[in-house]
């Protein structure tokens, strides 16, 4: 995800706010990365037990206020890709 320009510590810092109780709603992976070249630059890696865990996740309250308070943040640029783990260290599957 893009963010505007000088707010991308304080996206971060929103996402990591609720990491706590995420594996207790089926998520076994939630990894927040920033570019060492683009400053405005978020990348998210998520592994979800199933994707209604992770439609579920996004109704939560915490996680609708954490969305509204990031959301004037970001660009609206986004970018996401489906995979399925087939193996790994760490890899649940």
């Amino acid at each position: 995800m893009k963010t505007k320009p000088g707010h991308r510590d304080d996206v971060v810092s929103i996402l990591l706010s609720g990491v706590d109780g995420l594996r207790e709603h089926g998520c076994d992976l939630y990894v927040v990365s920033v570019s060492d070249t683009e400053p405005d630059t978020i990348w998210v890696f998520e592994s979800w037990r199933s994707k209604d865990a992770h439609a579920a996740s996004l109704q939560l309250p915490e996680t609708k206020e954490a969305i509204a308070k990031a959301m004037p943040m970001l660009t609206g640029e986004f970018s996401g890709q489906e995979t399925t783990i087939v193996g790994g260290l760490g890899a649940q599957h």
